[in-house]
């Protein structure tokens, strides 16, 4: 045991383990812990009556419904259609497939701000998608379908990134087996192809959900930002500081912290699980 440590040690990748650790949790805290911690004391400035006013209030639980429904039903669309990107760009080929294969990546790189802004203008009812829209008496810039749009946008890419590798290494050998038992397709997809995908997917629906609690930049221009109505939680905040009410901003801010951390911790079970189910 005690060569094993020695020879571990000196054959280690990261010479100065023990300084690299340091190093590495300095910069974590002065990066990640500090600013989160600052939230939460200047949370516990208010007594807990104020603490529960400021993040109970009306126009608050209005703007929760909005940020956690339409970032619910965004994750659930991309899980579904984030499936159906990865499938086509995986198992066919066809012309300018590595241009698909490349936007998917599109609403990493471009900035949230110029994605909100190109959002609504095609979403405004002069707009090149929302006049024809208007016509059928959808109205999506500025209101609550916006925000929906918006957060689609930028979830897409993390489903799609997430089962594209795991059915990368999906071999087609057991469709041919599953095929070759006599099962049709759509039993070969729910009792052979689904369960491997499961964990990927469960990652990838709660990694969207996730980026879409905190979204700000692309949603703000297309929202509306209406109290009551189209009001997204992060611009509450922004709301609140402007007003120097920094308490209250604070406050909110760890509900959402804490929101974070839950979806974190559940991201990490779920990686967990999977690394077990393809026994890793």
């Amino acid at each position: 045991m005690i060569f094993s440590r020695t020879l571990l040690r000196r054959h280690s990748v990261l010479p100065g383990f023990d300084l690299a650790l340091g190093f590495t949790l300095l910069y974590i805290s002065l990066v990640v812990l500090i600013p989160l911690s600052a939230a939460f004391l200047k949370t516990f400035t208010l007594s807990w009556p104020q603490f529960w006013e400021a993040v109970s209030s009306p126009r608050v639980l209005a703007s929760y419904r909005l940020t956690f429904g339409a970032s619910l039903a965004a994750a659930f669309v991309n899980a579904v259609f984030g499936l159906l990107v990865a499938w086509v760009l995986v198992r066919y080929s066809f012309p300018g497939r590595r241009v698909v294969d490349a936007l998917v990546d599109l609403p990493f790189a471009l900035p949230t701000a110029v994605a909100g802004i190109a959002l609504t203008a095609l979403y405004a009812q002069n707009g090149w998608i929302g006049q024809w829209l208007a016509l059928l008496g959808l109205k999506v810039s500025f209101t609550p379908l916006g925000v929906f749009v918006a957060l689609t946008f930028i979830g897409l890419p993390f489903v799609v990134r997430t089962v594209q590798p795991v059915l990368e290494d999906l071999h087609t050998e057991l469709e041919e087996a599953s095929a070759t038992l006599g099962a049709s397709r759509w039993q070969t997809f729910s009792r052979v192809i689904f369960p491997i995908l499961t964990p990927a997917l469960l990652t990838g629906f709660a990694l969207a959900f996730a980026r879409a609690l905190g979204e700000y930049g692309s949603v703000i221009f297309i929202a509306g930002n209406m109290p009551m109505v189209s009001e997204i939680t992060p611009l509450l905040i922004i709301t609140k500081l402007e007003q120097y009410d920094y308490a209250g901003a604070t406050a909110i801010a760890v509900v959402m912290l804490v929101a974070s951390f839950v979806m974190l911790f559940f991201i990490n079970l779920l990686q967990a699980w999977s690394r077990r189910r393809q026994g890793r």
